[in-house]
């Protein structure tokens, strides 16, 4: 076979490659839609953690105890069809704090790497110079409340130790904890904003995880506000 031939014969292949694993991913996309639509259709009694209001002021963070009440808590989602939920808990764009961060809700890969890349030096910075914002940190993180990377590494809903210090070492955790912590140090988010900021970086990180659950709490299933495990299995 002459190399021309051969270099067509591969660029046939990878172009067929490429058209493939796009019509899966937008399978994915439908698939996780409809299934959205499948859980909310057979939810059975109503449930409704949500306060409202401009900054979450209602919501009661202690009390919180698993990820799925968090999510029930920040989000809007009783009674919202599968797409709303997506529409609700799927961020875009680039948050207020994205330019200081160099995030961007619509770059999640790199924004990602960025993220997890921060947290140590930052846990150092956070605990010298403010140690009342890293207490708060660790309220948040060290409890069970989501800040975590649950869905990817089994530990559960408390990504930090009572010290702050990551008990993952995938890049989810400390970009998890990175947001929570900056927030906490560096913005004038309440403790249940910084929950919603935390959640929807959470979704972009674990969309079908976070999608399911968001999805159970609009259909009225209460079980769903139950501690939940995590996907035991690495990243």
């Amino acid at each position: 076979m002459t190399k021309q031939k051969l270099f067509t014969s591969l660029s046939f292949t990878l172009g067929g490659l490429l058209i493939a694993v796009l019509l899966f991913n937008q399978f994915q996309i439908m698939s996780l839609s409809g299934k959205a639509g499948m859980v909310l259709r057979t939810g059975s009694s109503r449930v409704n953690l949500f306060a409202g209001g401009d900054g979450l002021k209602d919501v009661d963070v202690d009390s919180l105890q698993s990820t799925a009440q968090t999510i029930a808590a920040v989000f809007d989602l009783e009674g919202k069809s599968g797409d709303e939920v997506m529409a609700e808990m799927f961020p875009t764009g680039t948050p207020e704090y994205g330019e200081q961060l160099g995030v961007s809700f619509d770059d999640p890969v790199n924004s990602l790497a960025t993220l997890a890349k921060m947290y140590r030096p930052l846990q150092a910075e956070v605990q010298q110079n403010d140690p009342e914002a890293f207490a708060r940190f660790i309220n948040l993180a060290s409890n069970p409340k989501g800040v975590s990377c649950e869905f990817c590494c089994g530990i559960g809903p408390i990504g930090a130790d009572a010290s702050g210090n990551s008990r993952c070492g995938c890049q989810h955790n400390p970009a998890t904890l990175t947001l929570a912590l900056y927030l906490s140090a560096y913005s004038d988010y309440s403790d249940a904003e910084i929950l919603r900021e935390t959640m929807r970086w959470k979704t972009l990180f674990f969309p079908k995880n976070m999608i399911e659950i968001g999805a159970q709490i609009a259909g009225g299933d209460a079980s769903v506000l139950n501690n939940l495990p995590g996907m035991v299995g690495g990243c």
